[in-house]
């Protein structure tokens, strides 16, 4: 029987080597955002800029489901890297591209309905929804590319190839901001100029992407039908990403709370609220790339059987990881009324915002310790102990907001969503135990 080899050692260098790309990766997201308003702005039309909003809402929405793949994708490849089972690492792509092309496939079949029930949720103008619609429809047809990516990005980072991320990240968002400017300001696309340049880099980054995991398609086991749709291997997969999709459903249920509980403190709490979310969610950003790190070390620590290395996987990322955390609270702190005053100019937003501010300054510091054992659990694939642990995260949650909202109004609200980070810890943490004893002792 074949011996992994020994687990590569964990180390400052190689955390930072995993993460620091994918921090930069990360940084470059909003950015895209941003060019599609910007470009689409300068034609005057309203409609139009409503409608990129909207459509580019309603699609990260179908997509967003599909974000197991990122996830599963990470744990099975790094433990399979670990076990040094190269068959397996190039399996479990394969797996994971044929799940995401046929849910592209699906989306495309069914778009349709999904745009009337978009609509039907959150109905806009006939203008706005005429625009919508045409953006919809180009975009669509790059279903199975986005998809895809998601399993993409799991394989790089899994393989500890986070430059990899990056350099597809930085290639995608430029082609697409150039095509904006070529397709919208040169060409006068419109809507549909927005939409065809999106499209385009989407198919584009899937391309360079498999270019980018290229060593998975080198020895041809991603071709051995009985390797891939093994029924064991499938129903592993299904019950890991039916997991996660659980998971993510109940966290994306808690934040959606947040906001329309917000929203019922009045519109200046509710557009407070939104500013300081907006920086909760860079800090997350930001720390993401620890998490991932623990991901793909604590994955090939366990496939390998080491029991001292996942320790010290979980142990040194999530130091590294708080640091961060500590580094963003204080610049919170330190600039926290110069960065609301940057999203908004409304006297009224930046007084209610300042008045809840202590709270985000806390949230990243409160936060990680949950954003890192999420980290921990995913590379291990532990993901029924996620899914467990984030039920009775949202219960507490869900009495929290029942008991501080009515008592504390806003200050409720937040203490109740900082409460929904400390348990989520605190439920993890109590599985960590069992995860590390059930891995084989390292070896000498």
């Amino acid at each position: 029987m074949r011996t992994a080899p020994a687990p590569e050692p964990v180390t400052h260098g190689r955390i930072l080597r995993i993460a620091g790309p994918v921090v930069l990766a990360n940084a470059t997201v909003p950015l895209l955002g941003a060019v599609d308003t910007g470009v689409i702005g300068q034609l005057g039309d309203a409609a139009m800029l409503g409608a990129v909003g909207v459509g580019a809402v309603v699609l990260a929405s179908f997509y967003w489901i599909f974000g197991f793949l990122r996830m599963g994708t990470t744990g099975f490849v790094a433990q399979a890297r670990g076990a040094d089972d190269r068959a397996e690492v190039s399996a479990h792509l394969a797996r994971a591209l044929l799940i995401g092309g046929a849910a592209g496939l699906v989306l495309i079949a069914g778009q349709g309905l999904l745009w009337r029930a978009a609509f039907a949720i959150a109905p806009a103008s006939a203008a706005v929804e005429g625009h919508a619609r045409i953006y919809l429809g180009i975009r669509i047809w790059a279903a199975p590319a986005t998809i895809c990516l998601y399993a993409v990005t799991g394989w790089l980072i899994a393989m500890e190839r986070t430059r990899g991320v990056l350099v597809l990240q930085l290639v995608m968002n430029g082609v697409n901001v150039g095509l904006d400017l070529w397709f919208v300001l040169g060409l006068g696309w419109g809507v549909a100029g927005v939409a065809s340049a999106s499209f385009i880099a989407e198919w584009g980054g899937l391309a360079l992407g498999l270019f980018l995991c290229r060593d998975a398609f080198a020895g041809g086991w991603w071709r051995d039908r009985a390797r891939v749709l093994a029924g064991p291997a499938l129903r592993r997969l299904a019950a890991v990403n039916g997991d996660i999709m659980l998971r993510s459903v109940l966290l994306q249920g808690a934040f959606t709370t947040f906001v329309f509980l917000g929203a019922g403190q009045g519109d200046v709490t509710l557009a407070a609220n939104q500013v300081l979310m907006q920086f909760l969610e860079i800090s997350a950003y930001a720390l993401d790339g620890f998490a991932f790190a623990a991901e793909a070390m604590v994955g090939a620590a366990l496939g390998a059987g080491s029991r001292a290395h996942l320790r010290r996987a979980a142990g040194l990322s999530s130091l590294w990881g708080a640091g961060g955390a500590v580094a963003v609270s204080l610049a919170f702190l330190a600039f926290g009324p110069w960065l609301v005053d940057l999203l908004t100019t409304a006297p009224e937003v930046r007084a209610r915002a300042r008045d809840f501010l202590p709270w985000l300054v806390a949230a990243p510091v409160v936060g990680v310790a949950s954003w890192m054992l999420d980290g921990v659990f995913i590379g291990a694939t532990w993901t029924r102990e996620m899914r467990v642990a984030m039920l009775w995260s949202v219960a507490v949650y869900a009495l929290a907001l029942v008991v501080l909202v009515a008592a504390f109004g806003n200050h409720g609200l937040w203490a109740s969503l900082l409460l929904l980070f400390v348990v989520r810890a605190a439920t993890l943490w109590a599985r960590y135990p069992r995860l590390e004893g059930a891995v084989g002792a390292a070896p000498a």
